[in-house]
């Protein structure tokens, strides 16, 4: 019975999300379990990795950025039938042709991004470019029609905002891994020909040592990383939101909804930092598990600023809260 019960409670909590980016999600989740076996029976690599890393990874982003705006949306009592269009045309413009393009280029064993070695791999480039940039312009509508629902949870009221914003601004990340570098620029200026125009890495050129599953550059910068920490915000601070609610069951100084307000923010701008933090730490052609100690003193720095403001949100709410007061003086 209690399964039962289970089973019609989480219908009823679905049956609002948007339809087309949830089948989306499970499109994407079912690409990435065949892009995953493509990586065990089909031996082809390149620049030193499986042909069918690239889909796998981004059929897995896109699952999580699709079931979450579906989530998001199905949240909103307001203008809902726009937010139904604009995700309905997130699918359509800008998930489907993006990751059908890579798993394109992937089936024929050449790389996706930055070709422009025939007139088909310029085009395909030309419209994953196009798509993705369709993609920014369609988020942040969606983020500013969600931003301005009314919501009961006002962690939440804060959470979905911060963390489209700083979606966004991770999504931004990718534009400058398409500026060619200073060497591919000098050699346009002499007027070659090049068969690849932009790179994501720094210091280096694109296919050096990686690391694994991510494929992230282990010798040079990786512009890579920034793109993919400040992306996923859309999912991790409503998931912080929706946590300290959890917690906010067991643990009395997480009661009231301005200490988990004042969390939310200080974790959405702990998250921005981080961001903000590798991309610095990419453009200098420093690799993710090489930091120096300018970029440890930073990240202490941030640790230190994030744990500080925690501390004293706790401190401050622990003494709103009366039995906590009261333990507290029968403590001393």
């Amino acid at each position: 019975m209690s399964a039962l019960l289970q089973r019609r409670e989480l219908r009823k909590v679905t049956s609002s999300w948007h339809k087309p980016l949830a089948y989306c999600a499970a499109a994407m989740a079912v690409l990435a379990l065949v892009s995953a076996l493509g990586l065990v029976v089909d031996g082809r690599t390149l620049m030193g990795q499986g042909v069918w890393l690239k889909p796998f990874k981004f059929a897995v982003s896109f699952s999580l950025y699709a079931i979450t705006l579906a989530w998001m949306i199905g949240q909103g009592g307001r203008w809902r039938r726009t937010l139904w269009w604009l995700g309905t045309v997130a699918v359509g413009g800008f998930v489907t042709p993006e990751i059908a393009a890579i798993t394109f280029q992937a089936a024929r064993g050449v790389p996706s991004h930055f070709n422009f070695s025939t007139g088909l791999d310029t085009t395909v480039f030309m419209v994953m470019g196009g798509a993705a940039y369709l993609g920014w312009l369609l988020t942040f509508a969606m983020g500013v029609f969600l931003v301005a629902q009314r919501r009961v949870d006002r962690a939440m009221a804060w959470a979905i905002p911060l963390g489209l914003i700083i979606s966004l601004a991770g999504m931004s990340v990718g534009y400058l891994m398409t500026a060619p570098t200073s060497d591919q620029a000098e050699q346009l200026a002499r007027g070659l020909s090049l068969t690849t125009i932009g790179a994501h890495s720094v210091g280096a050129p694109d296919g050096g040592a990686s690391m694994a599953v991510t494929g992230w550059e282990t010798g040079s910068g990786d512009l890579r990383v920034a793109h993919f920490v400040g992306l996923h915000a859309l999912q991790v601070i409503p998931l912080v939101a929706i946590g300290l609610r959890l917690l906010a069951r067991r643990l009395p100084v997480l009661s009231g909804a301005a200490a988990r307000t004042a969390l939310v923010i200080v974790a959405a701008f702990g998250y921005a930092g981080l961001t903000g933090l590798v991309l610095w730490q990419a453009q200098r052609g420093q690799a993710l598990l090489h930091p120096d100690a300018l970029t440890l003193q930073a990240a202490l720095g941030l640790c230190g600023l994030v744990a500080a403001c925690v501390a004293l949100i706790l401190a401050v709410s622990a003494r709103r809260v009366p039995g906590l007061r009261v333990r507290a003086f029968a403590e001393r």
